[in-house]
């Protein structure tokens, strides 16, 4: 595929194969986009970040639930018994709130994704412009910038201090310092200087698209309920295959059954009951709600089980800059410190213009605009190094940055009296910087810019922030909740300090309070273990951002991680829960599970609040289902063992279900739940629901075997009576215990599916033609007694410290 453009130097692709014609240093022309178009030669890619709508209803309809339901269906409805067919409609109703739901919740996130899809600059015509990522061609000219993620594969055509970070892609950490003639790779981030480039792989030609992957695909968020879940059902898929085999031979040898068609209805029933065919729709549900619900506050959530795994957060670590202020900067006071302070307006001029890649930059280029000649040399800001510096025509090299940075010796007394004049401007949170010039022009060593010698200091230069408003409610809320908190700046401690301490970070009370990262230990325990004592670290590298997660996460926490600029996109990639500001870099939403889009910090309590929900209302329902489950099974157990007819027909089992189980647990997951996070989802739902399914399962059978002992000639449509009014009884009161704490909306619904039931039983056109009850006074007497008595059982259950920690 080659291209017809003037001006053929050839071009290497990052890859290796074939050679691109130099596109002329304006850019493509009209003409030649449009003929790359029409070859298909554009940056769309087939990687999506939602399922097609094709996907979602094969995902919600062919799953071996329903298609074991289905077969089942075919088998009862080959009997001629309609009534117990009933539950075939569970499969159509999970299939359809399933699908409903999920392109509900794929209409709203694909609507606000579209707000933080990211967009590339190119040269065209002449003229820089910007367009979606989709839209870049083979042979577009990229213009580069710090904060940028390269959306598309290239050579650097030409640079002025472009430093790109891989590690995304090939896990190398070191950035890597690019020259004219090098490749870049599609996913990899700009962490400094600026630079031209050819594409040369787009689309799913691209390094990255090759990887199969955007950058925040890389690593996928852990959610304990997926896995959990996950588990239960391949354990309840087992015991399917095992336990189903024998139900079918007890049912056809036993003497209760009369016909094929009894033996057929009881393994029916037997299976029926074990299958979990709400479980996995409720879990989807749950998430899509939460979804759409912060989609509502301006949340875009990149991963659904980041809504789950922000409950689990226990430590959040947060940039000041952007998150604890807004992000907007301006000079707030410029003050000299030398007779040279003169040249400081024209000179600051100058840097800013030489990159303009960040907000200081470009406060500074509106306070001191210029229009003079550029500079020779350009040594571009990092977030590393903590300075930027130019050398003017007139030979003299003016370098802005940190104080401690550019001055890290202070030896002279002019020097000492500049480094304490900007600490004491620090110290009251105030952001500083420190002019300086020197005669001589910087030196590099390896692919590192070391500082001139000679340096000089001229002025101060003192930028104004402002705090956010609701950054001291959001701090005191995941105080409160017992969430630790952990701030983390490339800024001077002092003012890191003094901000922290506005904002009411527990154990800071000013400035001193913080710590210089560059007195950390590189061990990573020795680090882990200042972590846990200190709360507030100012003048930290990106690396070292990245090595302060992974410490915290070595001693068994649970990270967030907030930010908005570049020097945070990799920590936010290497945490638990990356969460990007929406006015941030490109490359912090593109690695963040979460982008606030307004960037409005006070969001993250309601993410916080929604996983909450998700966690505490799954467990709820998960344990209902697993109830049924194991009374199931109990039941099948016993009539394997005893030869007996299976003590409720599918009719019965639909009803309990509808009652106890669907509706209600429909409700449960969706409702406002603000109990905090504890870790052990399935081993509590196991305590829960293991002892009182067994409970359950052997009261029915009780039920059933006392009403054939008392009273024979009811035979097994009115044991089956007194067994199905056992369990309701017994059903309706676990409802009851798993809805505690209970609310005006949670009696109602309680009340509600008691007088259903009641209905259900008590009114003869519906017991007798649908439910397939036989209703007298022993069997109702009998199942309510037994029914009863195992709902105090259940409560003492409950009561137990193993089953009680809800």
């Amino acid at each position: 595929m080659r291209s017809t453009s003037r001006g053929a130097i050839d071009v290497q692709e990052p890859g290796g194969p074939p050679e691109r014609p130099r596109t002329p240093d304006t850019g493509l022309r009209a003409g030649d986009v449009a003929t790359r178009v029409a070859a298909g030669q554009t940056n769309a890619t087939t990687v999506r970040t939602s399922r097609t709508i094709g996907e979602i209803v094969r995902a919600n309809v062919l799953t071996f639930f329903n298609g074991l339901l289905v077969a089942l269906f075919v088998l009862v409805a080959l009997t001629g018994r309609w009534q117990n067919a009933l539950f075939g409609g569970v499969v159509v109703a999970n299939a359809a709130v399933g699908i409903v739901q999920e392109l509900r919740a794929k209409r709203t996130l694909d609507r606000l994704a579209v707000l933080n899809a990211p967009r590339a600059r190119v040269l065209r015509d002449g003229a820089e412009r910007e367009l979606p990522v989709a839209e870049v061609v083979l042979d577009d000219l990229l213009a580069l910038r710090a904060g940028d993620q390269v959306p598309a594969d290239g050579v650097v055509r030409d640079c002025t201090g472009l430093t790109v970070d891989e590690s995304l892609l090939t896990g190398e950490s070191e950035p890597v310092v690019k020259a004219a003639g090098d490749p870049v790779m599609s996913g990899s981030i700009v962490v400094a200087g600026r630079g031209l480039a050819q594409t040369t792989a787009v689309g799913d030609d691209s390094y990255a698209a090759r990887l199969a992957t955007e950058a925040r695909r890389f690593t996928t968020t852990h959610s304990e309920l997926v896995s959990a879940t996950d588990r239960l059902l391949r354990w309840i898929s087992l015991t399917l295959l095992v336990v189903g085999p024998a139900v079918l031979w007890s049912q056809f040898r036993t003497p209760d059954n009369d016909s094929w068609q009894d033996a057929v209805t009881g393994t029916v029933a037997a299976l029926v009951g074990m299958v979990p065919e709400g479980l996995v729709l409720l879990t989807t549900l749950a998430f899509g709600v939460a979804t759409v619900s912060l989609a509502r506050r301006a949340t875009l959530v990149q991963e659904l089980p980041a809504v789950e795994g922000l409950a689990r957060v226990d430590v959040v670590c947060l940039d000041k800059t952007g998150t604890l202020t807004h992000g907007d900067v301006r000079v707030d006071e410029l003050i000299p410190l030398t007779p040279a302070a003169g040249e400081a307006p024209a000179a600051l001029g100058v840097l800013a213009a030489a990159d303009p890649a960040n907000a200081t930059a470009a406060a500074l280029g509106t306070a001191f605009p210029t229009s003079g000649p550029g500079p020779l040399d350009v040594v571009p800001f990092s977030s590393a190094r903590k300075w930027s510096a130019v050398r003017t025509p007139d030979a003299v090299s003016w370098v802005l940055g940190a104080p401690e940075m550019v001055l890290p010796a202070a030896d002279s007394v002019t020097e000492a009296a500049a480094r304490s004049r900007a600490d004491d401007l620090a110290a009251q949170g105030r952001r500083v910087l420190l002019l300086a010039r020197s005669a001589a022009p910087w030196t590099v060593h390896g692919e590192e810019p070391v500082l001139p010698p000679d340096l000089v200091p001229v002025a101060l230069v003192v930028l104004a922030e402002h705090l956010r408003e609701d950054a001291a409610e959001v701090l005191r809320y995941f105080t409160d909740q017992g969430v630790a908190l952990t701030v983390i700046s490339g800024d001077n401690p002092r003012t890191v300090g003094a901000v922290a301490a506005a904002v009411g970070v527990p154990g800071v009370a000013g400035a001193g309070d913080a710590v210089d990262a560059r007195t950390l230990p590189d061990d990573a325990d020795e680090l882990a273990q200042v972590m846990e004592e200190r709360s507030v670290f100012g003048r930290v590298t990106p690396h070292q951002k990245r090595a302060m997660v992974a410490a915290l996460q070595r001693r068994g926490h649970v990270v967030a991680m907030t930010g908005d600029g570049v020097n945070d996109a990799l920590a936010l990639k290497d945490a638990d829960i990356g969460v990007a500001m929406g006015n941030g870099s490109p490359a912090t939403r593109a690695v963040a599970q979460l982008v606030l889009l307004d960037g409005r910090f006070a969001h993250l309590p309601e993410a916080v609040a929604e996983g909450r929900r998700v966690i505490a209302n799954i467990e709820r329902a998960a344990s209902l289902f697993l109830v049924k489950n194991v009374y199931s099974l109990v039941l099948a157990l016993i009539t394997v063992v005893t030869l007996g007819a299976y003590p409720l027909a599918p009719i019965q089992l639909t009803l309990i279900s509808t009652l106890t189980i669907g509706v209600p647990g429909f409700f449960l997951a969706l409702a406002p739940n603000r109990r905090r996070y504890l870790p052990g989802f399935l081993r509590r739902v196991l305590a829960f629901s293991l002892p009182t399914g067994v409970l359950i399962g052997a009261a029915a059978y009780a039920g059933y075997a006392l009403s054939r002992w008392l009273v024979p000639d009811a035979g097994t449509a009115g044991a089956r009576t007194t067994a199905t009014v056992a369990v309701l009884v017994m059903a309706l009161w676990t409802l009851g215990v798993l809805a505690r704490p209970l609310t005006a909306a949670k009696v109602g619904l309680l009340v509600a599916m008691g007088g259903l039931a009641v209905v259900a039983v008590g009114v003869p056109a519906v017991a007798e033609s649908i439910v397939l009850l036989e209703v007298t006074a022993p069997s109702l007497v009998v199942g309510l007694a037994v029914g009863a008595a195992g709902a105090l059982l259940v409560e003492v259950v409950h009561r137990l410290p193993s089953t009680s920690a809800r």
